[in-house]
C-alpha cells in the first residue's frame, strides 16, 4: 500500500516533543511517510530550551536538493526555520520547487519556545513575512505570532483576531489559520480565514502538557492535504485530532515541564 509524502523543514527537539520529532509522529499517526530537512539542532526539555545552533545554509539547500530529486513530496510543512540567509535559502529551493509540481505549503512561523525561549532571531521575521508568506497555502500562527509578523500588539477579541487574519492575508498566503490557544477563556477557538473560511471551537483543556501543539496541529495539516484533502476538511481534522492528542497528554509521562502531546493517543490507546 502507497503511502503519500510529506516533507517537514524545522529544528530539532532533543526533548522530542516539538519541532521535527512532533512533525514526524504527526505524520506517522495519520499514515503520512515523513521527510525532514533539519534547520536547526536544539539542546531542550519540556523545562528549556539550553542552546540553539544552527544547520548552515549550504547544508540546509543540499538536504532540500535530496529530497526534491528523489521523493514524490505531496505536502510541505515549514516551521523553525533561523536567519535570513537560511530563510533565503529554503524560499529560492522551494519556490523552484513549487514551479513544477505546485504542492500545498503549510507555514508555521515558530519564534518563541512553549518555555518562552526565543527561536527566530528578530533579524528574520522580515524576511520570513516577505520571503515565505507569498509561498504558503496556509499560514497557521498564534496570536503572539500574528502580532509580531505584523508589528502589533496580539489581538483580544474576535473581530482583532479576524483584522489581524486578514492583514496578514494581504501579505500573500492563500490561508490564515488563526489559532486561539493563546487566547483567553473556557473555550478555544481557530478561525480559519481565506476562500474556504471555518471557524472550530473547543472547550480549553486544563493540562501543563502541550508542548508541540503548534507543531503538531500544523504538520496534522499538512498530513491531511498530502492525503488529497480540501484546506477545510485537512482543518478540521487537523483540530479532531489535535485535541484527542491534549486529551491523552496526562496519560503520558515525560519531563518535569512541559510535556507534550500524545501524538499515539489513536494507536497506543487501541494497544
Amino acid at each position: 500500500m502507497s503511502h503519500p509524502i510529506a516533507l517537514t523543514i524545522a529544528g530539532s527537539d532533543s526533548g522530542g516533543g516539538a519541532g521535527i520529532q512532533a512533525d514526524l509522529k504527526t505524520f506517522s499517526a495519520l499514515r503520512v511517510y515523513g521527510a525532514s530537512v533539519i534547520t536547526a539542532i536544539t539542546a531542550q526539555n519540556t523545562r528549556a530550551v539550553a542552546a540553539v545552533e544552527a544547520v548552515s545554509p549550504t547544508m540546509i539547500g543540499a538536504q532540500l536538493d535530496a529530497v526534491f530529486g528523489d521523493l514524490d513530496i505531496r505536502a510541505v510543512k515549514i516551521g523553525m526555520v533561523g536567519g535570513p540567509e537560511a530563510i533565503a535559502v529554503v524560499a529560492e529551493r522551494l519556490a523552484a520547487f513549487l514551479a513544477n509540481d505546485p504542492v500545498p505549503v503549510v507555514l508555521d512561523p515558530v519564534m518563541v519556545a512553549k518555555s518562552g525561549d526565543p527561536l527566530l532571531p528578530a533579524d528574520a521575521v522580515a524576511s520570513l513575512r516577505d520571503r515565505l508568506l507569498p509561498l504558503a497555502t496556509v499560514l497557521t500562527p498564534n496570536l503572539p505570532e500574528a502580532a509580531r509578523l505584523l508589528g502589533l500588539a496580539p489581538a483580544a477579541t474576535p473581530d482583532a483576531v479576524a483584522d489581524q487574519g486578514r492583514a496578514l492575508l494581504a501579505l500573500g498566503p492563500a490561508h490564515v489559520l488563526m489559532k486561539g490557544g493563546h487566547a483567553a477563556g473556557a473555550t478555544c477557538t481557530d478561525l480559519l480565514l481565506g476562500p474556504e473560511p471555518l471557524t472550530l471551537s473547543a472547550p480549553r483543556q486544563t493540562t501543563r502538557n502541550t508542548h508541540g501543539t503548534g507543531c503538531s496541529m500544523s504538520s496534522a495539516i499538512a498530513a491531511g492535504l498530502a492525503r488529497g484533502m480540501t484546506m477545510p476538511d485537512a482543518v478540521r481534522a487537523a483540530h479532531g485530532w489535535l485535541q484527542g492528542a491534549i486529551t491523552a497528554a496526562d496519560t503520558l509521562s515525560v519531563g518535569l515541564g512541559h510535556g507534550p502531546v500524545h501524538h499515539f493517543h489513536a494507536i497506543w490507546g487501541q494497544a
